[in-house]
């Protein structure tokens, strides 16, 4: 890998610097942004060093290739357990997969054990310093290795030179090891055999940026933490079949409606029909209907007609009975067949006596 290469042609020193902890906080600054120095600049491999928003994507894709999250120990103890022999127990971990660039530097995930959160929280320590291999022409910032909790920001040149040696030590068995994790990296993501950094960087941004987008689909969805994107998208579709799928219980059949439809005018009809036929045997019986031409007629114009009709109509007295024994009226043979009563209906009606005449004609 690069970082390997820029070691083995001596262009690469290590340095270490120290950023204040802040308790409580799992996103931690590991590495300030921009141009940067080490505390009263007194360690091996003099800065200033550069972090920028291009490198730190190149860290970010060197640590999305690790296998293992990135050790934090005590005092750097990584570095001197061989020379001190003993151990170097880790005050807490770094996800590898986490980093993420921000404008004041490159943050990660920290997960600090039970005795650092405590001594942390108690100020007995209060730095955070990561060791990592720089450009020694300009600076530029190529890697994360590991970090440590200390109270000493200026840190003795003994410990780069001691990183420095480690990594030099490892080359060629980490060389071969990272190689074979690029391979299997460029397998993971889908990428042609050739694929250059860039292209890699690009992908696993895609593949962070899929994983965010699933996090807030499964928490929209109210899904748990251990889903997966095949459950998700089931929740989805059956929410959408729930939102487009009607309540059959609020529905029915199309022929059943309109049966029921063909049903309900009927019985309207013959619900009118009865009444129609009530309200003419009313109307003839109280004089208010002339005679049967005009109450087929009425029959004829609807019920609505024919009950405004008996509304505005007076019951005739003379119309229950018959006055002249069969005979004609005197007087009804300018007029015809029509009677006073009947011409008294067609004026109170609107109508002439001759459509009157030809209605009763008709119904005769």
């Amino acid at each position: 890998m690069k970082r390997i290469a820029a070691l083995k042609s001596n262009a690469v020193c290590v340095a270490v610097c120290a950023l204040r902890v802040q308790a409580g906080i799992p996103m931690q600054r590991l590495i300030p942004a921009g141009t940067f120095d080490a505390p009263r600049g007194d360690m091996s491999g003099k800065g200033p060093w550069l972090l920028t928003e291009d490198s730190a994507r190149k860290v970010i894709a060197l640590a999305a290739t690790r296998s293992t999250d990135i050790v934090i120990d005590y005092e750097h103890q990584t570095l001197l357990a061989e020379e001190n022999g003993k151990p170097a127990p880790a005050s807490g971990w770094v996800d590898a997969k986490s980093l993420e660039w921000r404008e004041d530097g490159l943050y990660g995930r920290v997960d600090w054990n039970a005795a650092a959160a405590k001594a942390i929280g108690d100020d007995e320590y209060r730095y955070l310093s990561p060791v990592f291999p720089y450009n020694a022409k300009t600076g530029e910032v190529l890697d994360l290795l590991h970090l440590a909790l200390t109270n000493a920001p200026a840190i003795d040149d003994a410990i780069a030179v001691l990183a420095a040696a480690r990594m030099a030590g490892d080359s060629d068995e980490t060389e071969e090891e990272d190689a074979v994790k690029r391979d299997q990296l460029i397998k993971n993501l889908g990428l042609a055999a050739d694929a250059t950094d860039a292209d890699i960087e690009t992908a696993l941004a895609a593949l962070k940026s899929g994983a965010t987008e699933l996090a807030a689909l499964k928490e929209g969805l109210d899904l748990g933490e251990n889903s997966n994107a095949v459950e998700a998208v089931a929740a989805l579709k059956g929410k959408a079949a729930t939102a487009t799928q009607p309540d059959m219980g609020q529905f029915v059949p199309k022929a059943v409606f309109d049966e029921t439809q063909t049903q309900l005018a009927a019985l309207k009809a013959g619900g009118d029909t009865a009444e129609m036929d009530s309200l003419i045997k009313e109307g003839l019986d109280d004089g208010r209907i002339a005679g049967k031409a005009t109450a087929e007629w009425l029959r004829g114009q609807g019920l609505a007609v024919l009950k405004a009709h008996l509304k505005d109509s007076p019951s005739i007295a003379a119309l229950k009975s018959s006055q002249t024994q069969g005979k004609k009226p005197e007087g009804d043979e300018q007029q015809g067949e029509l009677s006073k009563e009947e011409l008294a209906v067609c004026k109170n009606m609107g109508i002439s006596p001759d459509d009157f005449k030809k209605s009763k004609a008709a119904s005769a």
